[in-house]
């Protein structure tokens, strides 16, 4: 009992962050605007990304797809460990909290396998 609460504490804090995080990328910003542009992907990759954080934080409260929103959010922290160790510079230390903590939420809230075997 207690393990699930702490879980979902930890996934409403989660998807809270993501869902700040998008929101300065969708007012264009122009922190975020130099950041995407420093990416050479175009402005397009910002509104993605924003959506698929939006997206996932989601995901994360709804029960039954909190594992997959997890997924898609851990992927999302993957790029963006990537994008400030290669190209961004700064701390990436953010960005792996984030993504250690929703690889968590992912494998606590994976469903379960079928039994192949039936008692």
């Amino acid at each position: 009992m207690k393990k699930n609460v702490a879980l979902w504490v930890l996934q409403i804090a989660v998807a809270a962050m993501f869902v700040a995080a998008a929101v300065p990328k969708l007012a264009s910003a122009p922190m975020m605007v130099q950041e995407f542009d420093a990416l050479g992907l175009g402005q397009w990759f910002r509104y993605f990304t924003a959506v698929l954080e939006i997206g996932g934080a989601v995901l994360l409260i709804v029960p039954v797809l909190a594992g997959a929103g997890a997924l898609v959010l851990a992927i999302v922290m993957a790029g963006a460990i990537v994008a400030h160790t290669l190209v961004l510079g700064g701390s990436a230390l953010p960005a792996i909290v984030l993504f250690a903590a929703t690889l968590t939420i992912a494998w606590q809230r994976r469903a379960p396998r079928p039994s192949l075997v039936r008692a």
